[in-house]
């Protein structure tokens, strides 16, 4: 067979080509779905530079992270820094409860996560300046602005790029019923992108391969020699990315670790524990996968944006959001997993404290709240003040990049240590972002 077109395709035709390929020829479909992170990653120049840190060899406190994602701009006023003092026009209908933590009350909406709360440490100082909701998800993923001209890099591809996989069969870094807006490798290279799982009831979509082994051997043989010229003429990043997504699919799909993803493995209790819905579904399944030594999931509770009867929706997603959350931090302690795990929640900004005509809250950057737990984290606290109607942050003021830089300090990232993009810029993991060392126990 005549290679010439394959050595004359520019990008665009090559990677339809090899997606045409893998469905017809290897008789699979999950190569497909990880192609666009190989593409985004192909289209870069080569060489990601790194300067000497000062601040390497710092022991970490935790080994892996759960990154648990409000999408839309979660109310703090009516969950984790309730005001009953304030009135009704910023309380609303929602009342304060104890914990479990000495002086530390959180939203009625949370009577599981209270009992829990001396494994927590409350972030209610945090600010942002961002505040529309794609820029401010992209800030607090990536700790940088948005800029036309690049993609920033979330924790999970720091962690994986600075410390790499545990586990080589599986991903590094998953996320589970969302888009990480900033949270995918960015400029890096595409094998530190997560894997992105829609249901997390659903496993990996596609990895069961539609011919028996031998066929598939053979094919992938003869897929193979369709690539040997141009890989021969074009060895560089872009084409090995390629070759690399190949490899690691077919090692996935082959592989007994897969059954981390297989929730029906599960005993029904523990999975009733989580509650039934796609939230909790996803805690249950981010446990299963740091347990297999997968190093970075993130879960997605979507519906904050709560403009409109703030407070019947808050209500149901909170109660998701305790039963799931909950049930994480249980599940883990007994599995001597927390420890070494950070569990981390937070959102792109907070809502306005005073309660719009349409009973809802519209969106504040000014002031929201966030939290840890595990991980070396010192539960039973509150770090950070907002004021008597929570429209002004006080005390313990911290931007999107302190608390990445605190989640970093963690993680034992190096914050000082700098990665050069393609284009020659250097980064940081968290900018210029300044941990909370305080937390730690």
């Amino acid at each position: 067979m005549d290679d010439s077109f394959l050595r004359k395709s520019d990008e665009l035709s090559r990677r339809r080509f090899m997606g045409y390929a893998s469905k017809s020829l290897l008789g699979v479909s999950v190569i497909p779905t990880m192609l666009p992170l190989a593409g985004r990653a192909a289209g870069k120049p080569e060489g990601i530079q790194v300067s000497p840190s000062q601040t390497s060899g710092r022991k970490p406190t935790a080994r892996n992270i759960i990154y648990l994602y409000m999408s839309g701009g979660m109310t703090h006023v009516d969950t984790f820094d309730p005001k009953p003092e304030a009135g009704e026009k910023v309380a609303g209908p929602v009342k304060a409860i104890s914990t479990k933590a000495d002086g530390v009350m959180i939203s009625e909406y949370f009577p599981m996560l209270a009992k829990q709360m001396d494994k927590v440490c409350l972030f209610r100082g945090l600010t942002t300046t961002q505040g529309a909701h794609e820029q401010g998800n992209y800030f607090m993923h990536s700790s940088y602005t948005m800029r036309g001209t690049i993609q920033h890099p979330g924790i999970g591809a720091w962690l994986l790029r600075m410390e790499g996989k545990t586990n080589r069969t599986l991903p590094g870094s998953v996320c589970i019923g969302g888009g990480a807006n900033g949270g995918g490798a960015g400029f890096m290279e595409s094998k530190y992108a997560p894997l992105y799982i829609g249901s997390p009831n659903d496993g990996v979509p596609n990895s069961r391969a539609l011919t028996g082994t031998r066929e598939f051997d053979d094919r992938r043989m003869l897929a193979e020699k369709f690539d040997m010229a141009f890989h021969s003429k074009y060895d560089v990043k872009r084409v090995r990315a390629y070759s690399d997504m190949y490899d690691d699919a077919v090692r996935l799909m082959r592989s007994e670790d897969l059954k981390a993803f297989n929730l029906n493995l599960e005993d029904q209790k523990v999975r009733d524990e989580y509650g039934t819905d796609g939230f909790g579904q996803g805690c249950l399944l981010a446990r299963r996968l740091i347990e297999n030594d997968v190093r970075h999931v993130e879960v997605t509770l979507g519906g904050w944006d709560t403009h409109n009867n703030n407070f019947q929706a808050v209500q149901g997603l909170a109660g998701r959001l305790d039963q799931g959350l909950s049930a994480l931090l249980n599940d883990l302690d007994r599995r001597g997993l927390l420890s070494e795990t950070l569990v981390v929640l937070t959102t792109e900004f907070g809502r306005t404290p005073y309660v719009n005509e349409n009973d809802g809250r519209d969106h504040f950057p000014k002031a929201f709240s966030g939290l840890m737990a595990g991980g070396g984290i010192a539960g039973g606290q509150a770090h950070g003040k907002t004021n008597e109607h929570a429209t002004e942050v006080v005390e313990g003021k911290m931007s999107p990049p302190d608390f990445n830089a605190t989640i970093a300090y963690g993680l034992g990232l190096p914050l000082d240590e700098t990665i050069y993009s393609p284009s020659k810029r250097p980064f940081t993991v968290a900018d210029k972002g300044q941990p909370v060392t305080s937390v730690f126990g």
